[in-house]
């Protein structure tokens, strides 16, 4: 295996970061994991995570876990490990109670890991910061931790792809390039 990367993958809803962070997985290794951190608080949430796990099928090792990231990312025996999504797992510690201290320790936890690492990492998020000012302060706390956490994982990460419109720019390494999704970058 070459050395460990971190791979940060964004966008926005439907905009094919998910598809493409595991197609790049796939070619990270044999042994991968798919830490999945939604929660089926309703039917419609039940019947999504039951389709990305069908999509996926025997190619992934299942990991559910919506708030102990850090410590999934240490337990995970593989080749490269999945993260999908940062947004959730943000927002599960949010309404957990979690202020953005909190929050913000747990991203430095999950870098420390990363950090330590000796798979692929593949971390899925949605930017959620492109969009109007939230109404809530729920919202804008989710808002601004997200932000705060793209950034400092991205310090980290090898490689950073942005999806959006079907489409996935590279942004690091430069120089800026269009990937098509389903072609190895």
């Amino acid at each position: 295996m070459s050395a460990a990367e971190i791979v940060l993958v964004g966008g926005g809803v439907r905009s094919g970061k998910s598809a493409f962070a595991l197609h790049l997985a796939r070619g990270l290794g044999a042994r991968r994991v798919f830490v999945a951190t939604a929660q089926a608080f309703d039917r419609e949430m039940e019947e999504r995570i039951a389709a990305h796990h069908a999509e996926r099928g025997g190619a992934f090792l299942t990991v559910e876990e919506p708030l102990d990231l850090a410590g999934a990312l240490e337990r995970a025996d593989a080749d490269v490990v999945v993260v999908d999504c940062l947004t959730l797992w943000i927002s599960n510690l949010l309404l957990r109670g979690d202020g953005a201290a909190a929050v913000a320790a747990q991203v430095e936890a999950v870098a420390g890991v990363l950090a330590r690492r000796r798979v692929h990492a593949v971390l899925v998020t949605n930017e959620v910061g492109m969009g109007v000012v939230p109404e809530s302060a729920l919202g804008r706390a989710f808002r601004d931790a997200a932000g705060r956490a793209h950034q400092r994982l991205a310090r980290d990460a090898d490689r950073i792809y942005l999806a959006t419109l079907g489409c996935v720019l590279r942004l690091r390494p430069g120089p800026l390039t269009l990937i098509h999704p389903e072609t190895p970058p």
